[in-house]
């Protein structure tokens, strides 16, 4: 089977995540400059068969798109021009960056490792998409 990909985009960096080829659970991959998302892309598509690519899309608490919409709306329209033979899924990711934070706590990672953004991308990245997984598997029941 081909991995889903996950995407966290941010104004700066971008966390990204993939399911192993069985689609069971989902693991953080990198943290990318947003602005060296295409290629990077371009490069892992090249490599590894990926047959969904998952969005996260933050929303406030009353459901409405949060601030940060407007940052990644471009980059994720652009993304859609240059890999048109991919399915783009845009999920809530509300609370995964604290859930993010929260797990490397729980995990007994250092202070300083907690205060560096790029891990948490791309854990929050993570997160993404096994909830994704997660709903994706309850709806086959």
């Amino acid at each position: 089977m081909k991995r889903y990909l996950a995407l966290d985009i941010g104004r700066k960096r971008t966390g990204i995540a993939v399911t192993d080829t069985a689609r069971i659970i989902s693991s953080a991959l990198e943290t990318v400059e947003t602005h060296k998302l295409e290629e990077f892309l371009k490069k892992y598509f090249a490599e590894n068969e990926v047959e969904k690519i998952i969005v996260g899309m933050p929303k406030q608490l009353n459901n409405q798109p949060s601030e940060a919409v407007k940052y990644i709306v471009p980059v994720l329209n652009r993304l859609k021009k240059v890999f048109k033979e991919y399915e783009f899924i845009e999920v809530d990711e509300r609370f995964t960056s604290k859930m993010a934070f929260q797990t490397m706590i729980d995990a007994g990672s250092k202070k300083q490792q907690r205060q560096e953004k790029s891990i948490i991308d791309k854990i929050s990245a993570a997160i993404i998409l096994q909830s994704y997984l997660d709903s994706e598997n309850y709806k086959k029941k």
